[in-house]
């Protein structure tokens, strides 16, 4: 069996197991479902669900419409989510982690444990320390030892004061006992410019801005609890013994809280068999983005961890 043909009967199998599911024979949707996500189009959490959608939209009666609602760094959308009517017609698709960290900085009228039910994660973007190609800090522990001889002495990069990477970096600097002046930029690809160009000794970026860049770039290691599977010689800080806390963007599904069980239940195998297709990782591979899926049960825990790791890190910066 040749490659195409392979990739066409793994998706089919996988959708026939969709329709067959006992959830969905509970409950079938009778019109499109509106996939919120509270961002542009175009940015990495939008496309990661749009590709979600597809898969999803070949196994359902109906199709997953996404549905762009930008405002308030994300609170816009997902007040509209936790609003609209619990019947699984609407769902979001979010950066979970910026969702947490959100709840973590301000007050909100929202929720995301209280207002939500989880149904998956489907995607993690993941935070890297990275150098110069021609720094001198050739390991983790070369960057630690020189800030902790002259202390502030370190410049580092960011996405944004209160983003995921800046909290994932200053958490690096918590539990290493360092001090260093943080320069935020908007956006990766500003972040990783200074860090080629030697605006700044570090950068906390995502893992994918690598890409295109690995003679310009070294990273040094992971905030994460695994590997990524595009640059699989990358260690993790726990890896190298280093209590560094997990603070990362898990690109999450969620409906509204008074969602009925069994749509739930469908909801989630829906996406769980979605997230398994060939289509959908391809297209999660083709913008470097590692498939990455949780159940339900545990987006939330890793979530509430996210939120607790988090209140910490965040006072520190007030």
């Amino acid at each position: 069996m040749n490659r195409r043909h392979f990739l066409a009967a793994s998706a089919a199998s996988t959708i026939s197991l969709i329709s067959a599911s006992p959830a969905l024979a509970e409950w079938t949707p009778r019109r499109p479902i509106n996939a919120i996500v509270p961002y542009d189009a175009g940015g990495g959490t939008d496309t990661i669900a749009r590709a979600l959608a597809a898969s999803m939209s070949e196994a359902l009666p109906v199709p997953v419409v996404v549905v762009n609602r930008p405002g308030a760094s994300g609170i816009v959308g997902a007040t509209s989510v936790a609003n609209a009517t619990a019947d699984g017609s609407t769902i979001m698709i979010t950066s979970g982690g910026s969702f947490v960290l959100n709840s973590v900085m301000k007050e909100l009228e929202i929720d995301p444990f209280e207002d939500f039910v989880t149904i998956a994660q489907i995607g993690d973007l993941t935070t890297a320390l990275m150098v110069p190609v021609n720094s001198p800090f050739q390991t983790v522990e070369d960057l630690i030892q020189a800030g902790q001889a002259a202390p502030g002495s370190l410049r580092w990069s960011h996405t944004g004061r209160g983003s995921f990477h800046h909290v994932a970096g200053q958490g690096f600097l918590n539990a290493m006992g360092l001090t260093a002046v943080d320069v935020a930029f908007k956006g990766g690809s500003a972040t990783r410019a200074a860090v080629i160009g030697g605006q700044v000794d570090f950068g906390m970026i995502g893992i994918q801005q690598l890409a295109g860049f690995t003679q310009e770039l070294r990273p040094l290691a992971l905030v994460s609890n695994e590997r990524d599977m595009f640059s699989p010689d990358v260690p993790t800080f726990a890896e190298l013994g280093l209590d560094v806390p997990v603070i990362s963007s898990p690109i999450a599904v969620f409906a509204p809280k008074d969602t009925p069980d069994d749509v739930v239940s469908a909801l989630q195998e829906t996406v769980a068999a979605a997230a398994a297709t060939v289509s959908f990782k391809e297209l999660m591979e083709n913008g470097n983005n590692a498939p990455s899926y949780l159940t339900g049960a545990d987006t939330r825990a890793k979530l509430m961890q996210m939120q607790e790791d988090a209140r910490a890190i965040v006072a520190s910066l007030n």
